[in-house]
């Protein structure tokens, strides 16, 4: 700053230097040579200022060339009574500027000296004189008020930057601060797959980084809590700060409201009163708050909950509050996905012991029910074709023929069932032949009409591990309703809905059944066809549709998305709002 004051001071002395000389016309004279000098110099300098450089004692060089400046000009332009006599201001401004009172007054000896030098080699009248004694005492005035001047303005700019350091300093104390909230609570995070653990160190971190300052108390005003969904898709209090014991039993739907908009939009939204709000104005603690901040714990079609931040001061919630909170309320999810997956993984792992051991279970009971009985039946009717034939041959042969059939059916039985386990046919031919082989095999073994329609261009570019759920599907849900709905006939298709959405539909005419009684009583069953249907369904991102009424048959429907974006747009209109 003290060097672009500096150099604008010299461009207006040089300015006026240029006028004074040329109307003495002298420009082209010595006098417009140091002109000259004097320009390129502080056009150096001017680059300098610029640039933010200094020479190697800038300051003593700058004012040395002023006061050199000063005393050629004041000598060559007759001292007092030429037009440049105002040139001595200079010097005293740049000293006063650069070394403040003490610089000023040394510029003004030196200029003093020059001054009566220049007079007494010029004059030696009394009056002439005597105006040169009052000329020096006005530079030491001067030199004096601008020494003032440049002290008071110092210390203000020095006060001002100090100022501007400590908020500086403050400043990057709190980034200090909020750095070390994020890390904290990434550490913690990462040990826990506990979801109340979770929400306690992110609600915790949370009220300790909203402090203005690291020695800062906690704000006690500060509302904090985590709603989470539960397994009925109702939002419950995980863990709270301030919070009323009515306030922690609180349950909201999380289907109106501030809440409702922001897991719906996938964004943090500010309110500025709750007591319009259907749901949180339920919420006794936030409704003394000026702003309520809403976070939403919310990743792809997965809606875990929300955070929810409020503040009795209206504007509390700064754009760098709620962008600290959006960085912790992002790292709080992070863990709640972890922790989710986990539990998932631990619920996947007890679900695929669940579905082996019902696949066993399936196994005896279709062992026991089909070829084990038939075995048995077999061994009886040998004993008996045994004895017979002593006594009747001719009966024992049309028995051992019935026998034959007998082994023939129980071999087609356990093809079929080999067949269900792991279709060959799907993997060597495709989807469509595997879904004529479920309709062939089931006609040939269990005598009961399967028409099977496919779209062909659907499965042009569809993987294979689609196909295989596909098929699975399909076969389950023809299996049900051969066992089950005593369905004469069984139409399995597979067609295009448009916009990448594909349908797969079993339709049997059997004897139906409530599907909702049936959904409720499900945990006391030993099936897990529907369950198997719907899991599946779930592995191609798919949705799974049933609809049968007693005596109407039974309609499985299963919407198959074909891309990423059909899949956003399926499960989205899906959800319940």
């Amino acid at each position: 700053m003290a060097d672009w004051f500096a150099v604008s001071l010299r461009w207006l002395a040089l300015l006026g230097l240029t006028i004074s000389i040329a109307r003495g016309g002298d420009l082209t004279a010595a006098p417009g040579l140091v002109l000259g000098v004097l320009a390129v110099w502080n056009l150096v300098l001017t680059v300098l200022a610029g640039l933010n450089r200094r020479l190697s004692h800038h300051r003593e060089i700058s004012l040395a060339i002023d006061l050199a400046a000063a005393a050629v000009y004041f000598f060559l332009q007759r001292g007092f009574f030429g037009p440049a006599a105002w040139i001595v201001f200079v010097p005293l401004f740049s000293a006063s500027l650069y070394f403040e009172m003490r610089g000023a007054l040394i510029a003004a000896v030196l200029l003093a000296a020059v001054q009566a030098g220049v007079t007494v080699s010029q004059t030696r009248e009394s009056k002439a004189l005597l105006f040169a004694g009052g000329a020096i005492l006005l530079t030491f005035g001067l030199a004096a008020l601008f020494g003032f001047l440049s002290q008071r303005v110092v210390a203000d700019i020095r006060r001002m930057r100090r100022l501007q350091q400590e908020d500086e300093q403050r400043r990057l104390r709190m980034e200090n601060e909020r750095v070390r909230a994020v890390y904290s609570l990434t550490s913690t995070l990462m040990t826990t797959l506990n979801y109340k653990r979770v929400i306690d160190s992110a609600l915790d971190i949370s009220l300790a980084a909203m402090n203005p300052g690291p020695d800062a108390p906690p704000d006690d005003l500060l509302v904090c809590a985590g709603l989470l969904f539960s397994k009925e898709e109702i939002l419950e209090v995980g863990s709270a700060r301030r919070f009323t014991p009515a306030d922690m039993r609180a349950v909201l739907a999380g289907r109106e409201g501030i809440i409702a908009r922001s897991i719906d939009e996938d964004k943090p939204l500010l309110a500025d009163s709750v007591r319009d709000d259907p749901e949180l104005s339920r919420i006794a603690a936030l409704l003394a708050c000026g702003q309520v901040y809403c976070f939403p714990l919310r990743s792809g079609f997965s809606a875990y909950g929300v955070l929810l931040f409020g503040h009795p001061e209206p504007g509390y919630f700064t754009p760098d509050r709620r962008e600290l909170l959006e960085i912790l309320g992002r790292q709080a999810l992070i863990a709640i996905q972890n922790a989710r997956l986990y539990q998932d993984l631990v619920e996947e792992r007890d679900r695929m012991i669940e579905v082996q051991e019902e696949a066993r279970k399936k196994m005896a009971r279709d062992l026991h029910d089909g070829p084990t009985q038939s075995v048995a039946a077999m061994a009886m009717r040998v004993n008996l074709a045994r004895r017979v034939l002593e006594k009747d041959p001719k009966a024992a042969g049309e028995e051992l023929v019935r026998i034959e059939e007998l082994a023939r059916r129980t071999s087609k039985e356990i093809r079929h069932m080999l067949f269900t386990l792991r279709p060959l046919v799907l993997e060597s031919q495709g989807l469509i032949a595997a879904l004529h082989a479920i309709a062939d095999k089931t006609k040939e073994t269990y005598s009961q009409e399967v028409l099977v329609q496919v779209d062909e261009m659907l499965l042009k570019d569809m993987e294979i591990g689609k196909q295989s759920v596909i098929f699975f599907i399909a076969e389950e849900a023809v299996n049900n309703a051969r066992k089950h709905a005593r369905a004469v006939h069984i139409g399995i298709t597979l067609r295009s809905l448009g916009q990448g959405i594909a349908m797969l539909e079993i339709v049997d005419d059997g004897v139906g059944f409530d599907v909702e009684a049936v959904n409720r009583a499900y945990d006391k069953r030993g099936s897990l066809g529907m369950i198997n249907l719907r899991e599946r369904a779930e592995l191609i991102s798919g949705l799974l549709n049933i609809q049968s009424a007693p005596g109407k048959g039974t309609r499985v429907q299963v919407y198959i998305p074909l891309t990423e974006e059909a899949a956003d747009r399926l499960h989205h209109s899906a959800q319940p709002r």
